[in-house]
């Protein structure tokens, strides 16, 4: 039985209490947050104070660092990652390598194994975009997020004076990719693939014109795409955008033969009702190969490329050889 230690309770970790519940052979052994324990309610793991967690290394084989990629994870997972083996979803790719080199430095200290930056993109769609190249080394990539909603750039538009809640759809370009699934390889820009969509529920009184100017115009968010506002109430945004879904489609276009004479695409899609619950489905099958890799001793930090994919599975080699190779 693995033993999985949650840091942080929001939408991930209990994703990941989830999706220990499908599989017979993890078990959620301790909750760490920074609210007072006794408000947390789980599925039935302890809950502790998050400056007690040191207390509790015995107890833990993986730790799940379950906080947000902004400011969370980029001190929390290498301080964790010094005394127990962890796992992370950090998803600002900019700067994947430099979180990489503060985890590893870490996590080779203690001799312990991290994983970062899992879930369906980076991670899935990280290993697919690998994948594509390799197989069609004469080829284009193309990745195309939602329609979905994208938490974090709805975080930064409810956090516009003014707007008291907020949600932010990705949309692709349907145009673009019907003419990637063409195997065209057109050249596109962030605007040419994406559109955005934001609904916004505003205070009253409040510069509905202000508030839409910088949403358009905010940088690294909505100033290189066709952004579309619509300011609704409360109850609307409550009744018909409370879920969290999303998903997206990664496609290499390349060619091959003497003269590039032959198409080929290669198509990875998801569609998900739930982000961050699939996104848990992801890291828990990281904690059991982060286990899984220390015990053979290879320590320091990893990413989804370093993982052998049967050690993502509960099953031996031979089950896995006899029903799905």
């Amino acid at each position: 039985m693995i033993r999985i230690g949650l840091y942080g309770y929001g939408n991930i970790a209990r994703g990941v209490e989830c999706a220990a519940a499908q599989n017979a052979d993890l078990t959620i052994a301790a909750v760490f947050t920074r609210r007072d324990p006794a408000t947390v309610t789980t599925q039935g793991a302890p809950v502790y104070r998050v400056d007690d967690v040191l207390a509790h290394r015995d107890e833990i084989d993986v730790l799940v660092m379950c906080g947000g990629s902004a400011t969370d994870l980029p001190q929390q997972t290498p301080q964790m990652a010094e005394y127990f083996n962890v796992v992370d979803t950090f998803d600002t790719h900019k700067r994947i390598p430099e979180h990489f080199a503060n985890v590893d430095t870490a996590a080779k200290r203690g001799g312990k194994t991290a994983v970062i930056s899992v879930g369906w993109d980076p991670g899935l769609f990280s290993l697919n975009r690998m994948l594509g190249n390799c197989f069609l080394p004469d080829g284009a990539d193309y990745t195309f997020w939602g329609r979905g909603v994208s938490q974090g750039h709805s975080d930064a538009v409810r956090r516009i004076d003014g707007v008291l809640d907020a949600r932010q759809y990705t949309v692709p370009v349907e145009s673009a990719l019907q003419a990637v699934r063409r195997g065209e390889q057109p050249e596109l820009t962030a605007r040419q693939k994406h559109t955005r969509e934001c609904y916004v529920v505003a205070a009253e009184g409040a510069d509905r014109a202000r508030i839409e100017r910088e949403i358009v115009t905010m940088k690294n968010y909505f100033d290189e795409y066709d952004t579309t506002v619509h300011f609704i109430t409360q109850e609307e945004l409550d009744r018909d955008h409370k879920g969290i879904p999303h998903g997206g489609t990664v496609i290499r276009s390349g060619r091959t033969g003497r003269d590039g004479e032959n198409r080929h695409e290669m198509e990875f899609r998801l569609r998900l009702d739930s982000n961050p619950e699939f996104t848990a489905c992801v890291v828990a099958c990281c904690a059991r190969a982060v286990c899984r890799m220390n015990a053979e001793g290879q320590t320091g930090c990893k990413t989804i490329f370093d993982i052998p994919p049967a050690y993502l599975s509960p099953l031996s080699g031979e089950e896995l050889r006899a029903k799905m190779l």
